[in-house]
């Protein structure tokens, strides 16, 4: 008989105990897709969220800009550049934007902020985060003109309403103080305080005759791309073309250092629960595979006594660990794929005990609990649960090759 049809006997000797270790197997499945999808979902989710408040996954800024932001420091040539960006395949879309620091007056108030300088043609709620949070009035329109989209808390702060003037000062070209009138065109809440207290829209020629600039020359070019994993490979291969010699090419990690450092954390901290639920379940099956061994002492004993070498039951006692892990991984594929479908499409509305504006790391995120899995991570976890499941065979199986056969025949 074939080692390989012998194990798969032996492994349904015990039914009992092998579909109870096969189910810690699949259960362990289960909360693998769990963990790993919510983290892939969550953060691809504050990722894109990050991404769409104003820097992109990738931003092209003149030399030395991320460090010591400063709006004497305009990318020349931003048309050029945007139509070269926007034949790249990994892109979606890429915006040229002004940004800066200002302080806005009413005539009651003054409070200082943040401005960015959009061309609304360029814009969408795909890339620009505000176009969505809109609640009263309207977006910009056009590139020029004296509308102004303020945060729900900046207007409140400044005690203005839509249609009233607003006075904005910061910095031209040459260091100089400047100021122009605005008047409230709309505004948003993206439910993030620092946001909703210190944001807001300008059209950007408007902005680029404030500041001095010339038509083609802006703070920064915004790139979104379908897929947020793709960003530092895109980067790298931006750096190395001559046409992007004159600026700085940087990802979401570089622009956005506090929500990468929040997002690395939390992937640790992922991978810990999930080493030691793996760990729990390898001590499971190791102790079902042992007692499995120690059962059968002098039944290896016979089989050596005819034959059979060490390495033959050991590698018997590893297809056993072979076929329980695929059957293991069997019937967690089949309870965790409602689960996964589910979790991916409906999820859980968690709104009740987060509220309707929950952020983390400054980024607005979805109170409905979703899971979402790449593909690496389904095969790191169908690849990791198989190897442990194995792994944990290999001291049983060690065992197995060590009984002294003479021994085994003398307690019969």
């Amino acid at each position: 008989m074939k080692l390989n049809t012998l194990a798969w006997r032996n492994l349904w000797r015990h039914k009992r105990r092998t579909l109870i270790t096969a189910s810690s197997i699949a259960f362990g499945v289960l909360l693998a897709v769990t963990f790993t999808g919510a983290g892939d979902y969550f953060h691809t989710r504050m990722i894109d969220a990050g991404a769409n408040m104003g820097m992109g996954h990738i931003t092209i800024a003149a030399q030395d800009y991320n460090r010591a932001p400063s709006s004497q420091k305009p990318i020349k040539g931003s048309n050029t550049l945007q139509v070269l960006i926007a034949d790249l395949p990994e892109v979606t879309s890429v915006v040229a934007r002004i940004q800066g620091q200002a302080m806005f007056a009413s005539a009651r108030k003054s409070v200082g902020g943040t401005f960015i300088a959009i061309d609304p043609s360029q814009e969408s709620a795909n890339n620009n985060l505000f176009i969505g949070s809109l609640i009263e009035g309207a977006m910009l329109s056009q590139t020029a003109g004296k509308g102004i989209v303020m945060g729900v808390d900046l207007v409140r702060k400044l005690k203005l309403n839509l249609g009233k003037k607003v006075v904005y000062t910061t910095t031209d070209i040459n260091g100089d103080i400047v100021s122009a009138v605005a008047r409230v065109s709309g505004i948003f809440r993206t439910g993030v305080a620092e946001v909703d207290g210190g944001m807001a829209l300008l059209p950007i020629q408007s902005v680029q005759k404030v500041l001095g600039y010339a038509s083609d020359e802006v703070s920064l070019i915004a790139i979104s791309l379908g897929d947020q994993r793709l960003s530092h490979a895109l980067r790298d291969k931006m750096q190395g073309q001559p046409e992007f010699e004159h600026v700085e090419v940087l990802n979401w990690q570089q622009t956005q250092p506090d929500l990468a450092g929040m997002i690395a954390v939390d992937k640790s901290a992922n991978r810990i629960s999930q080493l030691m639920i793996s760990l729990l379940i390898a001590a499971g099956i190791l102790n079902t595979m042992l007692m499995s061994v120690l059962e059968r002492s002098r039944e290896f004993g016979v089989m050596m006594a005819l034959g059979m070498s060490p390495r033959g039951l050991f590698s018997l006692v590893i297809l056993e660990s072979f076929w329980l892990a695929v059957v293991g991984l069997i019937i967690g594929i089949i309870i965790t794929i409602p689960w996964y479908l589910h979790m991916a499409e409906t999820g859980i509305d968690l709104t009740s005990a987060y509220g309707d504006d929950f952020s983390f790391g400054g980024v607005l995120l979805d109170t409905v609990f979703k899971i979402r899995l790449f593909k690496e991570s389904i095969i790191v976890i169908l690849i990791g649960l198989f190897g442990l499941a194995l792994l944990s065979g290999v001291y049983p199986a060690w065992r197995a090759g060590r009984i002294p056969p003479v021994e085994s025949l003398k307690e019969l």
